[in-house]
């Protein structure tokens, strides 16, 4: 049995090492992709996970796979189409650490997976099921990704989503929000942004998370502040917990998707459904991932950046 099964994007994260005179920077590749990173995360802490996606028949979509398993992921459920590269994402970053992505998707291998295609056996034999946006940017892998959130539905398993809005690769950003909403619609459990809160609603995370508890009927909202820590919300409390001290951001990319499959991990191992859990449960959850993702900042990469345990528990004991 599984922890949990995600669907999505798997690819590489090209992230700079140098830059040169004249300003062009000198890349390292590194694997990742949202529902990798999230995954990898879970293993680290000890889960069991299985992945669902497409990658290029090529060198990049070779490596990935190993690099799945590697990571304790189970990747019968990775398939190599032959038409399609694996998508490529270059990242520069500001001199905090933020990222500006460029892809070359048009089309990615990630974006050609069918529901046909998908052994949804993985999705039987998964406790919850986690899917991102960027396999709903376009067709076919939006439609297979409806149909897989339906078939898990079907089968009562928990739903978590994160919207990672990447706007580089949404023709129409009116269209992005309509499929994020769509996700909302969807979902038991979200990790969301303070900044894709303030895209879709044009409010606070406070305001942002008790919309997603009552119009959406989300269970647990785990709304991320970047450095600030995190917002969490669900019927029974809510509060802000998680800023972390004393670490030195090199690269943030995947820090949001760590941060969610630690969060996810601990919230399948709690004492109560994710609506019902405690304030005091909810803090030690957010606490924990948040310095898990903070760790990973200061590392390149995603996957490839994922703390162990033993890490974040000596980081979290100096705060």
């Amino acid at each position: 049995m599984f922890d949990i099964t995600a669907l999505g994007e798997l690819l590489i994260d090209f992230a700079p090492v140098s830059t040169d005179e004249a300003g062009y920077p000198t890349m390292a590749a590194h694997p990742g992709g949202a529902p990798a990173n999230f995954l990898a995360a879970i293993n680290m802490l000890g889960g069991k996970t299985a992945f669902l996606g497409k990658v290029g028949d090529d060198a990049f979509g070779k490596l990935l796979t190993n690099t799945v398993r590697e990571a304790g992921i189970e990747a019968r459920g990775i398939l190599k189409d032959p038409d399609y590269f694996t998508t490529l994402a270059f990242v520069t970053l500001d001199e905090t650490g933020d990222r500006e992505f460029s892809f070359a998707r048009k089309p990615g291998a990630d974006t050609q997976l069918t529901f046909e295609e998908l052994d949804l056996s993985l999705i039987d034999e998964a406790n919850a099921f986690h899917f991102g946006t960027l396999s709903l940017t376009g067709e076919p892998a939006r439609t297979c990704t409806q149909k897989a959130v339906a078939y898990a539905k079907s089968k009562g398993k928990l739903i978590t989503f994160d919207p990672n809005l990447r706007e580089p690769l949404w023709d129409d950003l009116e269209e992005a929000k309509k499929q994020i909403l769509w996700g909302l619609e969807q979902c038991d459990v979200v990790k969301i942004s303070d900044n894709e809160i303030e895209f879709l609603f044009g409010c606070n995370p406070e305001e942002g998370a008790q919309k997603l508890l009552n119009e959406f009927g989300i269970q647990l909202v785990f709304a991320t502040l970047g450095p600030d820590g995190c917002h969490f919300a669900n019927k029974t409390c809510c509060g802000t917990a998680g800023k972390v001290s004393g670490i030195k951001v090199v690269d943030t990319t995947g820090a949001g998707d760590i941060f969610g499959g630690t969060a996810v991990r601990e919230v399948l191992r709690a004492s109560a459904a994710p609506g019902d859990l405690g304030k005091d449960e909810l803090t030690e959850i957010v606490r924990l991932a948040c310095a898990t993702a903070s760790l990973s900042a200061t590392r390149f990469g995603g996957i490839s950046s994922v703390p162990t345990r033993e890490e974040v528990l000596e980081l979290l004991a100096k705060q």
